[in-house]
């Protein structure tokens, strides 16, 4: 099966709940949104880089340094804090036509190139055995439910936290999926997904003030 036909989609609102601004706000030298975007014009599997946004700052930015990249504004009736994002994604699926969507945020701007490639590679030849695929970190922590109870280990049996059977943390940093499976389910997860493991500094995930600072640092040390 040929799967040749590869869309980015990356979602950035003008409004951040959180961190005023944090899209293109300047993040180590360059507007935040700048980092994923270089990141992605690096891998010539990768056929179109879509945009989805209601940001006149991001599409002038775009505009004036990305021409490459096409900007899908973003209708009036998914731009509420409580629409689910696979409705954005529906949309943008729409408008266009792919044999695979990768999709990814601004807000992961230590996403590595290699780690893109490799996905995308990996669902190429995979592709429907493996009907989806979403990055995770492996978590290997001592882990309690609210009610106190273990989930993934015996407080009778110390064990060293390495030897723990590992968990899975969706990370939200890198998502491959097809328009078919996104309308069957609603979702970008499908029924046969792929767990793709990310180094928990290249999966950092700005959400808080302080989770800017610190991805500042990293991207300065780089």
């Amino acid at each position: 099966m040929s799967l040749d036909r590869i869309v980015a989609l990356v979602p950035m609102r003008h409004h951040s709940q959180r961190v005023p601004g944090k899209n293109y706000r300047l993040i180590a030298g360059k507007p935040l949104f700048h980092h994923i975007l270089d990141t992605l014009l690096q891998c010539a599997e990768i056929s179109k880089i879509v945009i989805d946004t209601d940001s006149p700052d991001i599409r002038q930015g775009v505009a004036t340094e990305y021409p490459s990249v096409d900007v899908l504004e973003r209708p009036d009736h998914l731009r509420a804090d409580d629409i689910s994002m696979n409705e954005v994604l529906l949309y943008d699926t729409s408008r266009y036509p792919a044999d695979l969507y990768l999709q990814t945020h601004s807000t992961n701007p230590l996403l590595k190139i290699d780690s893109v490639r490799e996905a995308v590679h990996f669902m190429q030849m995979n592709y429907p055995a493996y009907d989806s695929l979403f990055s995770v970190t492996k978590v290997q922590r001592r882990l309690y439910d609210e009610l106190a109870r273990p989930i993934n280990h015996n407080p009778n049996i110390l064990l060293q936290t390495q030897d723990l059977p590992p968990v899975y943390e969706e990370n939200s940093c890198l998502y491959i999926f097809s328009r078919e499976t996104l309308e069957k389910r609603r979702t970008r997860i499908g029924d046969r997904p792929r767990m793709f493991v990310l180094d928990a500094v290249e999966a950092w995930d700005i959400d808080e003030e302080m989770d800017f600072r610190i991805a500042e640092l990293m991207l300065q040390a780089g």
